[in-house]
């Protein structure tokens, strides 16, 4: 058994869940030495465990399906996907929700099952919709009255009947950051229900002629840590659509409450567990359909942070270190923000260790600071970590979901490699960018 120590030991839960200390007190991923990676596939690199990946899809359709069977557990694309991670997902029985035209294409390209692909977005386009339709695609979720119509009009064209769901704003703050809050009235997602929009919108799609509304779709935001923000979005939901049912005869078929489930980036600061998720919105639905007298409709639950964040490391090389005594001590890293802009944007927070050094006892406090031309580009600050220098490695967990999906080439620095562990072996699934890569778009 491997005897953890140092300042690793108090961060394990925010790591991947096979890793350890190795030989030489190397930080060690799925079997595969940290620092060695970093020698091979150079700096920045991101790790995905393979293993946790699995046990998250696992975990996720146990505690829905086990207590509810008639659920469909969809991964959220946006929090990070490519060919590799849509065919795991596919394997345990996932459904994706793509929000792009270039998210479908990774569905195509792994052939992932059509009838479990669900399409997101607030402005698809024309083309989105018939690369959608093209497809076979499970469902489109409209989001607006320009996109109904337009949606409509594309599958008259392509002689479809094309199954919809209508997302709704049910007015419910779920108190998280107000760039990821997405199911109150003032946001671009949705129609909301206060107003009117949601009824006049469901009565134009009964209307239409080529798309079949099956279902209501609601999402009240990301990095939710409360539950009772979901029991109250069910209620409003289900009201509603017993509502409509009553008059304009619409039967709700399926049902989503989206995704959002909170994950733990700090140490001191763990989520709600899956668990606690499904019960509070299982039981919902089901005693409002008791209530209400509706038929409990399909569940479809879109986790993407929840399934792949965990995952993830992002590994660094340190480079220059300012000290201001007295005031601050700054370690850069090779990269920053243009891989990881979520500190910048909305101010998350890290944890970070010395992978080389992951059994040595944590004494000085940095800032890990990133190489892009910005003051505000900081990874991690006041990070406790042992005695840095230039060469060491520095892994950041939790950094599965939405970093590498807002990567940027901000300064025309290449993104990075990608590579996944299992068993002592790691594959290289995205290949590091080069300037040929970035220069073959360009014209002179």
């Amino acid at each position: 058994m491997v005897r953890y120590k140092g300042h690793v030991e108090a961060l394990l839960p925010v790591f991947p869940l096979a890793t350890e200390i190795g030989p030489r007190a190397h930080l060690r991923i799925g079997g595969c030495d940290t620092v060695e990676m970093a020698a091979q596939f150079g700096t920045p690199l991101y790790v995905f465990d393979e293993f946790t990946l699995r046990t998250k899809c696992r975990e996720l359709r146990r505690e829905f399906t086990s207590r509810y069977p008639n659920s469909l557990i969809i991964y959220a694309s946006k929090a990070f996907t490519n060919p590799a991670l849509a065919a795991i997902l596919a394997e345990e029985g996932m459904g994706l929700d793509v929000v792009s035209g270039g998210e479908l294409a990774v569905a195509q390209r792994v052939k992932f099952p059509a009838r479990d692909v669900y399409f997101h977005g607030n402005n698809k386009t024309r083309e989105e919709m018939e690369q959608a339709l093209d497809f076979g695609i499970g469902r489109v979720v409209v989001d607006g009255f320009h996109e109904l119509q337009l949606l409509n009009e594309v599958a008259r064209q392509n002689n479809t009947n094309q199954d919809i769901l209508l997302r709704i704003s049910p007015g419910v703050d779920p108190h998280t950051h107000a760039h990821i809050t997405t199911g109150v009235l003032d946001s671009k997602f949705g129609f909301p229900l206060a107003n009117g929009q949601a009824e006049e919108a469901l009565r134009q799609a009964l209307c239409t002629s080529n798309l079949n509304l099956v279902g209501l779709h609601c999402h009240i935001g990301s990095q939710v840590f409360e539950t009772e923000p979901y029991r109250r979005a069910v209620e409003v939901m289900l009201r509603f659509a017993a509502e409509m049912r009553r008059k304009h005869g619409f039967e709700l078929m399926e049902f989503s409450p989206g995704g959002g489930f909170g994950v733990q980036y700090m140490h001191d600061a763990p989520a709600p567990p899956i668990a606690r998720y499904a019960e509070v919105i299982i039981s919902a639905v089901l005693e409002l359909s008791r209530e209400l007298g509706l038929t409990p409709p399909k569940l479809i639950v879109e986790p993407g942070r929840s399934v792949v964040a965990q995952a993830g490391v992002a590994l660094y090389t340190v480079g220059s270190i300012k000290d201001i005594p007295e005031v601050r001590k700054y370690v850069s890293l090779d990269g920053g923000m243009g891989d990881n802009i979520r500190p910048a944007l909305y101010d998350a927070r890290y944890e970070a260790v010395v992978a080389n050094k992951a059994d040595a006892p944590a004494r000085e406090r940095v800032t890990l600071a990133g190489r892009f031309c910005e003051s505000g580009d900081v990874l991690v600050k006041d990070a406790m970590l042992p005695a840095v220098e230039p060469g060491n490695i520095v892994a950041i967990p939790v950094s599965g979901a939405y970093a590498l999906t807002m990567a940027s080439n901000y300064n025309n620095v290449p993104r990075p490699a990608i590579v996944l562990v299992r068993d002592g072996a790691a594959r290289l699934i995205r290949r590091r960018e080069t300037y040929e890569d970035m220069m073959a778009r360009e014209r002179v």
